[in-house]
């Protein structure tokens, strides 16, 4: 009688083997005041030794579109989006959201080798607490967005209760993205060399600061390949309800779920296939 045969015969299972799906989500599941807790002290500990402290998570994204607002906004000149101001505050701390999630999550078992070398469990918590932190930061965020709108002259309207789903969303997709990249750069370390390119594209290609409806007026095939830019589809839902001026494409609300849902399961399934390997490719 074989090993193998033996360890069937009296169901035993290699140790650190990787369980199940459904009862892998049950251990992480098990875990979420841990990854809420190392979220909220992540972010503590990220700016405690800042005279300003847990302000900077509101003033970075603000500074960039002061400097984003000057630059670009000179530079379009008559093709500025109308209501500028607002509608670059709203591009700019939804993209900073998405960013920081790629980047952050790219590096949340790499930069953890010991804990994930040294101690049994379920490794999704890491890239899970990383999102959860993304997430936390922009709560702050969302408050400055609503508090320029209103600065601004954006009249308050039940409509803004629609952005609770909008959001829920967001962090779905962003979450995803999250888990993707935790598990591609510890197979690839290359791609966190890579990933400042693939950001950058992603922001001049999501209309932070530009509105494609102007930029593209004159290329209607290729404005309605842009409508499935998922990053686009979230920005203009958030600028429809809250700048004037703007409205929402309904398709916008199915496209913007089918990207949050799909790659919050897809990218779920794609980190747990690789649980064994996490903490052994050097």
């Amino acid at each position: 009688m074989s090993l193998a045969d033996y360890a069937a015969q009296h169901q035993l299972r290699r140790v650190g083997a990787r369980p199940t799906f459904p009862a892998y989500i049950r251990q992480v599941w098990a875990r979420r005041a841990f990854i809420y807790s190392l979220a909220r002290f992540r972010i503590q500990g990220d700016n405690e030794r800042n005279r300003l402290g847990m302000a900077w998570v509101v003033l970075k994204p603000l500074l960039s579109a002061v400097v984003y607002g000057v630059v670009f906004g000179l530079l379009q000149a008559g093709n500025r989006p109308e209501n500028f101001v607002q509608y670059l505050v709203v591009g700019v701390m939804m993209f900073e959201f998405f960013n920081h999630s790629m980047g952050q999550g790219s590096k949340s078992i790499t930069k953890n080798t010991a804990l994930v070398q040294s101690l049994a469990f379920p490794r999704m918590v890491l890239p899970l607490a990383t999102a959860a932190q993304q997430a936390l930061s922009f709560g702050p965020m969302v408050l400055v967005m609503l508090l320029i709108n209103i600065v601004m002259g954006s009249p308050i309207q039940f409509d803004w209760l629609l952005l609770i789903p909008a959001f829920a969303l967001y962090i779905c997709f962003n979450t995803g993205v999250t888990l993707i990249a935790a598990r591609l750069t510890v197979h690839f370390r290359d791609l966190d060399q890579l990933l400042p390119f693939i950001s950058r594209i992603f922001f001049y290609t999501s209309g932070v600061f530009f509105d494609p409806q102007k930029i593209l007026v004159d290329y209607p095939t290729a404005l309605k390949v842009y409508d499935f830019q998922p990053l686009h589809e979230f920005m203009t839902i958030v600028r429809g309800l809250l700048v004037p001026g703007y409205d929402v494409p309904p398709m916008f609300w199915i496209y913007a779920a089918c990207w949050s849902l799909i790659l919050l399961a897809f990218g779920s399934i794609f980190f747990w296939e690789a649980e064994e390997r996490y903490g052994r490719d050097d």
